[in-house]
Order: structure tokens, then sequence, then C-alpha cells
């Protein structure tokens, strides 16, 4: 996959994500925004019932005090009588229609004790009406006009609606100034309240209180607090439809009220939100390995025969020391040198296998047999495969065993592999003769062995990488050092399967100090 498709790709999905986080956003908070609009109208209708349920309250209340002066039969203080006359004339039939509408009003004395207010009594009106009907003959047989009606039609009734506006002003006048914690209580508010905002589906704490224009009253709960009021109505209006009295409610818990109605939304949307990140995170983080592996198969292919360069390079010194004329008669050093080729040709075979080996590490699959071994053995064992390489290139490998205990429980040939592998990395990573330092010691139940080169060195965050599989170190275009990373990728799984373990010291330009800590047996 080529850079400028990697990045559209990683571009496009980027955006896909933002995009779904924002439309689940603003889902959302349309949401929450419809359920706050529904909300505000369901409590605002509230609390217009509610002033009206308190107005009411206070007329019936007051209506049930008086309702004994105004029993039917009871004697009127006073009463007035207002009539009103319509007569029309039916010319085809000769008659005249006359309408007579009688209303009589009755007054009542009600003691002013009821309402706490300066006069001793007032009036309370009782309305009843009488409508007669009268049809006159103009003119008899004999020609003579009547004076006595040929149909009356009579109809008696009360006046209970006009009664109770009567009395509704009356009330209003009366009692405007009257203080209001004597006109309602907060009890009362509260089970008004509470009554309608269930009915409203609202199940919630509140707080209210009454508030004389910007005075609170005493009928308030203790609680409230008005900068957070959330809406008012006016009650107890007067005759002109105004008042100074407010009814002002506040839901602490209005915020969490809202969320939770829409809770299930929200959860599932953050997990639905939160699979498509992972499921993204994890796509993102794919594409970016299949790429480094695609890049690093490149360079595996290309590279992967540079691995034998040092036993290639042994075995090629070996040979020219063996046809040597002063050597090739030295039994003793030709069997040294046909022994070398021998172990460069197994090591050969063994970097072979090396991938296979990897694999099965990962995989479990790789079962190594350990017995006991001297460290001091294996590292002297090791330097034999690179002494060669070393003194061509006029460098040096000096050993500094100072470990009185060396035994460990190890493999003889992959434990072999990972001191040569450190040592074949200090040379190849030196550019000038290689200086390569070996010190065990003892520390607890631990051996210490060091592995000190004067190289290139690296920096931290290579240091950081260094035993990951194919991680090798960008050089930019300079390909000076082959390999294909997988030799302290199998260093480290090696340390770790001897219950050991590996770690490095660099610094760029002043070299590399590779450490392994094995448990030493007894």
């Amino acid at each position: 996959m080529g850079k400028k498709l990697f990045v559209l790709l990683v571009v496009l999905m980027s955006l896909s994500l933002i995009g779904i986080i924002f439309v689940q956003s603003f889902f959302i908070n349309d949401s929450l925004e419809n359920e706050d609009q529904n909300f505000t109208l369901n409590v605002k209708h509230a609390l217009t019932y509610v002033s009206r349920d308190i107005a009411e309250m206070e007329l019936r209340n007051y209506a049930i005090k008086i309702q004994p002066y105004l029993v039917e039969g009871a004697v009127a203080d006073s009463s007035g009588i207002r009539q009103l006359f319509i007569t029309s004339e039916d010319d085809i039939n000769d008659k005249t229609i006359i309408h007579r509408n009688t209303v009589l009003e009755e007054r009542f004395k009600v003691p002013s004790l009821f309402f706490e207010i300066d006069a001793d009594s007032f009036n309370i009106s009782k309305l009843s009406n009488e409508r007669v009907t009268e049809i006159y003959n103009k003119t008899n047989i004999d020609g003579k006009k009547s004076i006595t009606p040929d149909k009356r039609l009579i109809q008696y009734s009360s006046m209970p609606a006009l009664d109770k506006q009567m009395l509704e002003d009356t009330f209003k006048d009366l009692l405007k100034d009257i203080p209001i914690y004597k006109r309602i209580t907060a009890v009362q508010v509260e089970t008004l309240l509470r009554r309608q905002l269930r009915g409203e589906g609202i199940d919630l704490d509140f707080e209210f209180s009454i508030y004389d224009d910007d005075l609170a009253t005493k009928v308030q709960t203790e609680n409230f607090e008005k900068e957070n009021a959330f809406h008012g109505v006016p009650i107890f209006l007067d005759n002109n439809n105004e008042s100074s009295y407010t009814l002002w409610v506040d839901f602490p818990d209005r915020e969490k009220y809202l969320v939770s109605s829409i809770l299930w939304m929200i959860v599932l949307s953050i997990i639905f939100t939160g699979i498509i990140i992972i499921a993204y995170a994890s796509a993102i983080y794919q594409l970016i390995k299949q790429r480094q592996i695609s890049q690093i198969k490149t360079d595996f292919i290309n590279n992967m025969t540079h691995e034998f360069k040092t036993p290639i390079a042994t075995i090629n010194l070996a040979l020219d020391s063996i046809k040597n004329p002063k050597i090739i008669g030295d039994q003793d050093k030709v069997k040294r040198y046909l022994g070398m080729i021998k172990e460069e040709n197994k090591r050969m075979h063994a970097q072979v296998e090396n991938v296979l080996r990897i694999s099965k590490l990962e995989k479990n699959e790789l079962n190594i047999s350990k017995e006991r071994l001297k460290l001091h053995d294996l590292v002297e064992d090791a330097i034999t495969h690179v002494e060669l390489i070393v003194e061509d290139r006029k460098g040096y490998v000096k050993t500094h065993l100072n470990a009185v205990k060396s035994s460990i429980l190890a493999n003889e040939t992959h434990f072999t592999n990972v001191i040569v592998n450190i040592l074949d990395n200090a040379i190849k990573y030196s550019d000038n003769a290689p200086k390569i330092d070996v010190f065990t010691e003892n520390v607890g139940n631990n051996v210490i062995l060091k592995i000190t080169d004067q190289g290139n060195g690296m920096s931290k965050q290579v240091a950081k990488r260094v035993f990951e599989k194919f991680y090798r170190e960008h050089t930019g275009n300079v390909h000076n050092v082959k390999g294909h990373g997988l030799g302290l990728a199998y260093v480290k799984r090696i340390v770790d399967d001897h219950q050991g373990h590996i770690s490095v010291e660099s610094e760029k330009g002043k070299g590399s100090t590779f450490i392994i800590k094995m448990p030493l047996i007894s």
C-alpha cells in the first residue's frame, strides 16, 4: 500500500469517525433540548392550573362560610327590582306582544370577621329572574280593545352564574389587602403543585415560594432560592387580572431528571460509539502493522542473505589461513580452522532457522531442553565464533570473568547463539576497529553478564524497541549494516525462556552495553 493511499484511508476513516461522534452528540443534544422544552411546557400547564385551583379553593372556602346567610327562606336585609319591557306589534295577526324581564336582587349582610377587614359587615347579593311574555289581541269581535292577555308565559329562575361572578368580584376586592399567609398555606400550595405536576407526568422534588413583587413571603419551602427559580405564575388575580403575587417553583434535580429521561439513548450511543472507536483503532493499528510488515518484507527479502555475512567471512578467513604455506603444515592450526569452518557452517544453518524459531517461540511450540552449564564456558565458546573477524578488523574481545559462581540452567546451542548475536551486533555497529569487553559478576543469587562495545551506540528511542521483532534503526538511505531485525528479538525470547532478563544501556556515538541477568543453580 502506497504512503499516499494509506494516509488517505486514515484521513477518511478519521473524518467518518468524527462525523459519527458529531452526529451522535447533535442527536443527543437535540433530544435533551426537546425534553427540556416538553418539561417547561408541562410545568407551565401545571402552574396555570395551580393558580386557578388556588383562587377557586379560596372562593369555595369563603362561599361555604357565608352559605348559611344565603339559604332558601333567609330574609334579605334589602332588595331591589330591575325590570325591562319590550313591546312588539304583530300586524299580520293583529296582536301585541309584551316581554317583561324582572331581576330581583336580594342583599344579605354578612359579618366581616370571616375576612378580617375593618368594616363590621358587608353585603352579598343574591339574584333571581322572572321572565313574562303576554300576548294581546288588538280588537275583539265587538271592536273593543282587550285589557286581558290571551296568553301568558312565565319563567322563574335563579342566576347562579351571576351569583358566582358577583361573589368572585366581591371576594377579590375584599381579600387583596389580606396578607398572603392568611389566604393560603405552604402545605396547600405544595399539595396542589404535586398533584398537578404528577398529572403532567412530572414526579420530581421541587422547591417553591410566593413573592409579593420582589419580596419573599412566608409561604415557601426551606431550601428555595430565587436565583434558581425555574418558572413563575401570578396568583390571586384581581378584577383587572392583575396581581402582585407570583408563585415561583424550582426543581433542584431538573438536569438529572432530563438526562435520565434519555439515559438509555446516551448509554446505547456511548456503547456503540465506543465499539466503533475500538474497531477504528484496531483497524488503524492493523493498517499500520500491515504497512510496516509490507515495508519490512522487502528489506527482509533483500537482506536475508546478509545474515550469513559473519559466518561466511569467518570461513573465508579460515580457508585463506589454511592456504598459507606456513600454516598448512601445522596440523593443530589446520584442525582449529577446520573446526571453525564446521562451527560457522552450523551457525549458518541456525541462521536459516531463525525465522522458524521466532515463530515457534511466539506460539510456545519450541521445546528447549536445558542442562547445568557454566556461563563462562558459553562465553568462551561464543567468542571463538567471532575472534577471527575481530582480529581481521584489528579489534579485540577482552574478558573480565569475575563471577565466582557461573552455573546456570541453559540450552547450550541457544544460549551460545544469544551471546554470539550480541557480539556480532557489536562488530557490525562499530565503524572503526571493534573493541568489546565482556564482564561477569555475582549479584545475590544471580550472575550478571555484560557485553560492552565502543561502537556507534543508539538513541533512547531505539534502545526501547531494539528487542522488537523486525525492528531496525532507520538510517535514511544509508544501508551500511544489513539484517532483518530478528537477531535481538531471538535473543530476548531465549533469555526470557531461560527465566532471565536482558536490557541495554546505550548512548549515541559512545557504544552500548547489553546486560543479561540469569539465576544461579547450586
